[in-house]
């Protein structure tokens, strides 16, 4: 049965000389195409992903189509049951992804080699080449490619000075470098290139997302499940023999299940099953767990005599804790 809804994600860097004009008109369109989604825009172009019905998110790649310098957007889709997004939101930022540099990267003039899927899986395979996840650690956790690095990062703009502190994994070496769907790794791959990191550095083409459509590949060699930014938290990508490589933030099982810590002033992203959620008042900490603001304890009703009995039952207490 073919689904009724489309997921759009896509980037290009592409000068825009008046961002702000450019964010009100687009921002206009999709609200009265009934898009819904996140887009960046900024002087160096643009970065989204944006859901809606087929109907819809053709209108949406045929007026980015029509556009001056956006004539030949790459748009990966996927198929959908309903929106991905709740709102519509498009942004000016300095940087369409942020790895906030002294001295910027222009991907547009200095970027690693561009490699195929079938190219990729190739540089997987071979003993010699360094595989490098850019994407933050949570995402890692939840798939990645086989025999990746992990990157213990929680925002892209900590990967180079993370790179830097280990570079002694990269330096005189053969490097391939993945992400989503590619913007992050266009820019990296250049800082990577001018800070003289490794001998080669090349990128997956299209991303992640690409490389589980491809009919040579059809994701083998990928563990696990693709964490998205939107309300599917993942999808999948290998079709060969998929596998699931997230382990429950608290006993260590097998999980696929994102939560956000209950802590407003924390908000971690933890894998969690509904059992360990609630037996832990999904606190990624004592003091999580025990914070005045639990958003767990809130949102079902908990009083402060189940919210103390729950923490008793694995070793802790409510003790110097203002639950009012």
């Amino acid at each position: 049965m073919t689904k009724e809804f489309k997921v759009l994600l896509y980037y290009k860097y592409e000068t825009i000389d008046d961002p702000e004009q450019f964010r009100e008109e687009h921002l206009a369109f999709c609200k009265k195409t009934g898009l819904k989604g996140r887009i960046l825009v900024g002087t160096e172009g643009i970065n989204g992903t944006v859901s809606g019905t087929i109907e819809q998110t053709e209108k949406y790649k045929e007026f980015l189509h029509s556009l001056p310098g956006f004539e030949d957007v790459w748009f990966k889709e996927d198929p959908a049951d309903d929106y991905a997004h709740s709102k519509m939101f498009v942004r000016v930022r300095e940087e369409i992804v942020s790895l906030n540099l002294e001295d910027d990267i222009d991907p547009l003039t200095t970027t690693g080699k561009h490699l195929k899927p079938k190219e990729f899986r190739e540089a997987l395979e071979d003993e010699d080449t360094i595989v490098l996840d850019t994407r933050n650690d949570y995402e890692y956790d939840l798939g990645h490619f086989k025999g990746a690095i992990r990157p213990e990062i929680r925002n892209f703009r900590e990967l180079p000075e993370w790179v830097i502190n280990n570079k002694e994994k990269f330096m005189d070496k053969k490097v391939v470098v993945y992400c989503t769907g590619g913007v992050r790794c266009e820019k990296f791959s250049g800082w990577m290139l001018r800070e003289g990191i490794a001998t080669e550095v090349g990128q997956l083409e299209g991303g992640i997302d690409t490389y589980g459509k491809d009919p040579e590949t059809q994701g083998d060699l990928w563990e696990g499940q693709m964490y998205v930014f939107d309300e599917r938290i993942s999808v999948p990508i290998n079709r060969v023999s998929p596998t699931v490589v997230g382990k429950d933030y608290y006993d260590g099982t097998p999980c696929e299940r994102y939560v956000n810590c209950a802590n407003p002033d924390c908000n971690k992203q933890i894998l969690s099953s509904e059992e360990n959620e609630a037996k832990y008042v999904r606190g990624c900490s004592p003091e999580c767990r025990r914070h005045p603001r639990n958003r767990f304890v809130s949102e079902h009703n908990l009083s402060t005599s189940e919210w103390q009995n729950r923490l008793e039952a694995i070793g802790e207490s409510l003790e110097n804790t203002e639950t009012a």
